[in-house]
């Protein structure tokens, strides 16, 4: 047995002696309990493939998040992969090379895949793939980072669908012969027991970590994925684990935008959407009392203005997690250099991390358990094309979050007390004004300071 294996069989069993799993908070299951501290999920991250495509650095990827204090990454460890020039991603860390591709399954000795190597034989696990799928996870966790582990994913068309072992083209078991638009139906039984076998193995090999929660498949409203397979992974991963020791969270994917949610599996705790901009997604679905996520955005140019607004709004709306993808973490360049120049759909910088580090520690300064949404305080906002949102625990603490352009005031109706106010640079961390108000009159009148996009404000109610 190589050391490389030793070490992740003894992390496995420290986990599992030592930790609890990441939780719903029990106090307030809108948002999520990590090695005890209530915690909300910020990140601008890879595309996914960390894992899958063995020429990524993994090690100073997650050391590169650790160090902006970004505690989230999303991972694709299906058979799903991307090719070159998907979706017009230059370097595209999710479309590896043939030789550096890496998944579940062990290459057999007959030739003919599609990619010119070998065929995959759907009967024979990968150790590799799990070793280095455990060692990310280990990493991770050693960083305090909580990984989100996507199991599946849709084919978005016959290129992606011919590169996929789970192709008949390119497995020895004759697995496999349907459409790309046709891989998630419950009518194809050959497929769906590999993805059934697929999963029980992923849910028992993780088990130990603490750090990981498992999303059944990005997008499936790509291709209508059948929300009976959906279901039916569900389940395993449900039915695996009562015999282990750790039980995981569940997300479902739920659409782009927003959607309200009915009639949920009960073991699903996390409901994410893509694209969620504005955060209707979370007025829309506060009553199921659980997290709602935007875990992924992007396709909206490189500013980082507009995926460090995004995250801000989405957070004090009441949101629980937020991923940016975040282009500039490409191979050779996994700690988040690559200059991508406009030529990527969307965004992501050391700078945009380094903002978004200044939102995950505003909101973990508050007691989020007892924070809910409260843009009822909003009486006016005197600003151009101004928005805001508010978290409150009235009538102690505000945590706002304003966008605008021009002289900003803010009308708001709070109890009468006497607050302390302060304005905070969200590019920067500084505290730009700060002033203590007796507030007697009908509406709190607040005054920004002068500012560019967007500007947060604490509110603190002061003792006598």
């Amino acid at each position: 047995m190589n050391a490389f294996i030793t070490l992740a069989i003894l992390t496995s069993s420290l986990l599992t002696a030592n930790s609890q799993p990441f939780a719903l908070h029990p106090e307030n299951p809108h948002y999520f309990l990590f090695r005890a501290e209530p915690t909300v999920l910020i990140t601008s991250a890879e595309h996914y493939g960390a894992v899958i495509n063995l020429d990524f650095d993994y090690v100073k990827y997650l050391d590169t998040l650790a160090a902006d204090s970004l505690n989230h990454t999303r991972l694709f460890v299906g058979p799903y992969r991307e090719v070159a020039g998907s979706f017009g991603i230059r370097s595209n860390v999710l479309a590896p090379k043939a030789q550096s591709y890496i998944c579940a399954y062990t290459r057999s000795d007959t030739p003919g895949a599609r990619d010119n190597l070998n065929k995959f034989d759907l009967s024979k696990w990968n150790r590799k793939f799990f070793d280095r799928l455990k060692n990310f996870c280990t990493h991770a966790s050693k960083r305090g980072i909580v990984v989100e582990i996507t199991l599946f994913c849709p084919y978005y068309g016959d290129r992606m669908w011919l590169l996929s072992p789970l192709n008949i083209q390119n497995n020895i078991n004759g697995v496999g012969r349907v459409s790309y638009k046709d891989v998630y139906k419950m009518a194809n039984t050959d497929i769906v027991k590999i993805h059934t076998e697929f999963t029980r193995k992923i849910a028992t090999e993780l088990n130990a970590f603490d750090n990981i929660y498992y999303e059944i498949t990005n997008e499936p409203w790509v291709h209508n994925v059948e929300m009976a397979w959906q279901h039916h992974i569900v389940d395993t991963i449900v039915d695996t684990e009562k015999s282990l020791p750790k039980k995981h969270l569940i997300s479902l994917n739920i659409s782009n935008g927003y959607r309200t949610v009915t009639d949920p599996h009960p073991a699903v705790s996390i409901f994410n959407f893509h694209y969620a901009s504005p955060p209707t997604a979370v007025a829309a679905n506060y009553h199921l009392n659980l997290p709602i996520g935007f875990n992924e955005t992007g396709f909206a140019g490189s500013d980082d203005s507009t995926y460090r607004i995004q995250a801000w709004q989405f957070i004090l709306a009441g949101g629980a997690l937020y991923n940016n993808l975040d282009y500039s973490f490409a191979v050779g360049h996994e700690d988040g250099s690559f200059d991508y120049a406009g030529r990527s759909p969307g965004g992501g910088s050391a700078e945009l991390r380094k903002q978004l580090k200044i939102l995950t520690e505003f909101i973990h300064s508050f007691d989020i358990v007892s924070m809910r949404p409260a843009n009822e305080i909003f009486k006016g906002i005197h600003t151009l094309n101004g928005t805001a949102y508010c978290l409150a625990d009235p009538p102690n603490h505000y945590a706002i979050h304003a966008a605008g352009f021009g002289e900003m005031l803010l009308y708001l109706d709070i109890p009468h007390a006497k607050y302390k106010a302060e304005w905070l640079n969200t590019k920067t961390g500084k505290i730009e004004k700060a002033e203590k108000v007796d507030h007697t009159a009908s509406e709190l009148v607040l005054t920004a300071p002068e500012f560019k996009d967007d500007i947060a404000l604490r509110i603190t109610k002061l003792k006598n």
